[in-house]
């Protein structure tokens, strides 16, 4: 029996409910708190930029800021949920969440801008998906793609609901009124739901035999595998992030206008909404490593075919349609790359250590993107740099596989290799 194995049937057999309320609970929560802390700030930054005089580049940074701290703190928000569940951390989290749109919404000064941004890193560090990710795996046990497919799905509506609503507010009320409102949005929709739907009782996490369950969060997240797997999707996640901020700029150097950009970018999202429909069939079929290898290849052949394609309309639109396609299985390979190797014991802490390095990435990618661009010589180069980037990491995906030092432990204990079968 393997330990996902092993993980279904602790969560079978065990004396606690999943809380029904949880799944839909959450895919409100993620529409909402990132279409009112995320999404909001890049159709605001124009109108922020224009009305304070601030530098849109300091502007930006601070946003930037925000993903970061949201890696670090994404490390003991992993570790404390591992321990006492999501209910506490998610409510806490969206409080601060609305107390920092607040600040934003009066900063007075950049320093002030900047300080509330901070903080709104730290509510998407116990708001956003690694904590629900958390949440769905324990709970759901073997059912946990399933749960975390419909949760992503949920999560791709947040641009498409609040992009057009931060616009039309922004047109009415200003970007400071916007963010106010906003902000109640987000205290009425999210601060009771956590509290209120995610009140079930914590379940222990699921126990590999004995001799197995030897290794720690501490142990794996400095073995070669793991340390493997974040290098690979640290560099997947630079790519990808980078081609999604250039995939405008790229367009319109091919002739095509600035509208028309923005439908491909648009479209892209939604294939990257039907992308994750297609995951859990993948899941199935293939074993975790080379699932890795074959995602990050295909977001890397994608990222080849736009650099190298300059026409006609219908077929970039098509190639972007099939990038988001692969960015959004590459959502669900993160979330469930733990359990498949590791199983759910640690998966809190161990997800958080994993997101960290892709997050940080994930926030230097626009900025690195834009500033290659024009020593590289062009849009086109820079996306043939970010394809060899995504080669790179899928062969480091490729020697992530946990088989062997499972194979070895079992030598060592012949209890265990009984009990964990093929």
């Amino acid at each position: 029996m393997s330990r996902t194995d092993l993980s279904g049937a602790a969560t079978r057999s065990g004396d606690w409910s999943r809380p029904r309320a949880a799944l839909p609970a959450l895919c409100l929560t993620q529409i909402v708190g990132w279409g009112t802390v995320y999404y909001a700030f890049p159709v605001l930054s124009p109108a922020i930029t224009q009305d304070t005089g601030w530098p849109a580049t300091a502007t930006t940074a601070a946003f930037s800021a925000a993903l970061l701290v949201s890696a670090i703190a994404g490390i003991v928000v992993g570790r404390t949920l591992d321990h006492r569940g999501p209910r506490t951390v998610m409510t806490a989290g969206s409080a601060l969440a609305v107390a920092s749109l607040l600040i934003v919404a009066a900063a007075p000064d950049l320093a002030v801008f900047t300080a509330g941004w901070l903080l709104a890193g730290a509510a998407m560090a116990a708001t956003f998906y690694q904590p629900a990710f958390a949440a769905l795996t324990r709970w759901y046990g073997p059912h946990r793609v399933r749960a975390l497919t419909t949760l992503t799905l949920a999560g791709g509506l947040a641009s498409t609901a609040f992009a057009p609503l931060t616009a039309t507010l922004n047109q009415h009320l200003g970007w400071r009124g916007t963010y106010l409102t906003l902000a109640a949005i987000l205290a009425f929709l999210t601060i009771p739901t956590h509290a209120l739907a995610l009140n079930a009782p914590w379940p222990k996490a699921p126990q590999s035999p004995a001799p197995i369950e030897e290794t720690t969060a501490a142990c794996v997240a400095r073995g070669r595998p793991f340390l493997l797997l974040a290098a690979a999707l640290t560099l997947s996640a630079f790519a990808m992030y980078a081609v999604v901020i250039a995939l405008v700029p790229l367009l319109t150097t091919r002739g095509a206008t600035t509208t028309q950009a923005a439908w491909a970018l648009g479209l892209g999202g939604a294939g990257q909404t039907a992308g994750r429909t297609l995951y859990a069939a993948l899941a199935r079929h293939t074993p975790p490593a080379a699932r890795t290898a074959c995602l990050i290849a295909a977001g890397g052949a994608t990222t080849t075919a736009l650099a190298l394609t300059s026409g006609p309309y219908p077929l970039l639109i098509a190639l972007a349609i099939a990038a988001g396609m692969v960015r959004g299985n590459l959502t669900l390979l993160q979330a469930t790359a733990i359990t498949d190797r590791w199983g759910t014991t640690h998966y809190g802490h161990l997800s958080a250590l994993l997101a960290a390095p892709t997050t940080t990435a994930s926030a230097l990618a626009p900025f690195a993107g834009a500033a290659l661009a024009s020593p590289l010589g062009g849009y086109p180069h820079l996306f043939l740099l970010l394809a060899t980037l995504s080669v790179l990491g899928a062969a480091l995906a490729l020697t992530t596989s946990t088989s062997g030092i499972g194979t070895r432990r079992s030598r060592r204990h012949p209890v265990a290799r009984s009990q964990r079968g093929n």
